[in-house]
């Protein structure tokens, strides 16, 4: 696999985690969900630092900077699918400036 597809790759997968964590814990709180949904996603959520780290980006801040603009258009991509938002023009250009702006940082293969 090549290096832009496994950045890719890993920041989907740790989106992904990390929303899906934050999500278990907002519904134990404000759902009135059982504990095991917070546990879970505290575990969920220390997964999503470990498939951080695992990027073949160098610089831990770089990883952490182009990491919130695949963050902003999976938010809204969750919020599509499971509570059934419904984005508007400026949501989706948004999106597409943070996505470039993660692009252009995270990338460029640097001497």
């Amino acid at each position: 696999m090549n290096r832009t597809a496994v950045i890719l790759l890993l920041f989907v997968v740790a989106g992904l985690c990390e929303i899906g964590g934050g999500y278990l814990i907002w519904t134990y709180l404000r759902a009135d969900k059982p504990i095991f949904f917070a546990f879970t996603g505290a575990i969920i959520l220390a997964l999503y630092g470990v498939l951080a780290a695992l990027q073949p980006i160098p610089e831990f801040g770089r990883v952490y900077a182009a990491y919130g603009g695949i963050f902003i258009v999976l938010a809204i991509v969750w919020s599509v699918v499971v509570d059934g938002f419904r984005p508007d023009r400026y949501d989706l250009a948004g999106a597409l400036v943070a996505l470039a702006g993660a692009a252009i940082i995270a990338l460029p293969e640097r001497p």
